[in-house]
């Protein structure tokens, strides 16, 4: 028992004199490592619309809505917190329009609402939001609701 409480002051002693290990984040940042897996980045004017990206999503994150397929009108909507960063959607796509953003990692929020983004151009995303939102407003009550 002495043994044991003498090697643990000695540990306590020397570490009080040791420089932290620990960095100050976030005012001390370290760079990304290279291939890094963030946030989902898609480029519109690439995709043609084949939706291997959505089959392809283990976790169901993402969603290809076509506005008009002729004209190439696609708004994606990505659910970051469904994301598992696997990057079979970037493997996937044949058009090279998806990558993972090795800049933008740091995606903690305290609501649900910014992990559900929206790509496209934005006319298109607008016209989207607003088609839901009359969707939305013209459903009648919910079940149990009157």
């Amino acid at each position: 028992m002495r043994k044991r409480l003498g090697t643990m002051v000695g540990d306590v002693v020397r570490s009080v004199f040791k420089k932290p290990a620990t960095q100050l984040y976030p005012f001390e940042r370290k760079p990304a490592p290279v291939a890094f897996r963030g946030k989902l980045v898609w480029e519109p004017e690439k995709c043609a619309g084949c939706m291997l990206c959505v089959k392809d999503c283990p976790a169901n994150a993402i969603e290809l809505i076509v506005l008009d397929k002729v004209n190439k009108r696609f708004v994606m909507r990505y659910h970051a917190d469904r994301c598992i960063y696997c990057a079979q959607c970037v493997v996937s796509c044949r058009f090279k329009c998806l990558d993972l953003s090795d800049e933008e990692w740091e995606l903690a929020s305290t609501g649900k609402e910014p992990f559900t983004v929206y790509y496209g151009k934005e006319e298109d995303i607008a016209f989207l939001l607003e088609k839901m939102a009359r969707d939305n407003a013209g459903e009648g009550p919910s079940c149990g609701e009157e």
